[in-house]
């Protein structure tokens, strides 16, 4: 179990969900957040795959965040249709940081500022564990994504493509 530090990972504490921290040196001229995770952890023997990103969406004017592969892209279209909506755009990183209370690079989908409607892509469920932001740039969460849909209420959809 891991320890405290963010406010993911003392609700993660609090709810009992045992979890793993992983630290990687961030680069802040990154060109993408998600990728530089994916490699810092790949160095572990983590598939890209198996890294997640945690992004903030506006659908039909409700804000929604959306967990999927750092390898591949959210279907805007899928998305809308998971959470009953029409229409579906990127928020704006400002409007995202302030809803989340996150930085962006380090969106965590736990322990959000507002708590958003989240939709896990279902890729998530072949693996044994999954990794996300703990909430910081830098700093990743190791958690089985069953438990991530249990810390966050998460619906789970096929909302990512290659």
């Amino acid at each position: 179990m891991g320890g405290q530090g963010t406010r993911a990972t003392q609700r993660l504490t609090l709810l009992g969900i045992p979890f793993k921290l992983h630290n990687y040196p961030h680069d802040r001229n990154a060109a993408s957040y998600g990728t530089e995770a994916a490699t810092a952890l790949e160095g572990l023997g983590v598939p890209a795959g198996q890294v997640f990103k945690t992004l903030i969406v506006s659908v039909d004017g409700q804000l929604i965040a959306a967990v999927v592969p750092v390898t591949g892209q959210l279907n805007l279209k899928a998305l809308a249709g998971a959470v009953g909506g029409k229409k579906a755009e990127m928020a704006q990183i400002a409007m995202a940081e302030r809803a989340t209370g996150y930085v962006a690079g380090g969106i965590s989908p736990v322990a959000q500022r507002k708590s958003l409607p989240l939709v896990v892509d279902a890729s998530a469920l072949c693996y044994p564990t999954v990794f996300c932001s703990a909430g910081q740039r830098g700093l990743e969460l190791e958690l089985a994504p069953d438990d991530l849909v249990l810390a966050t209420g998460a619906t789970v959809a096929p909302i990512a493509r290659p």
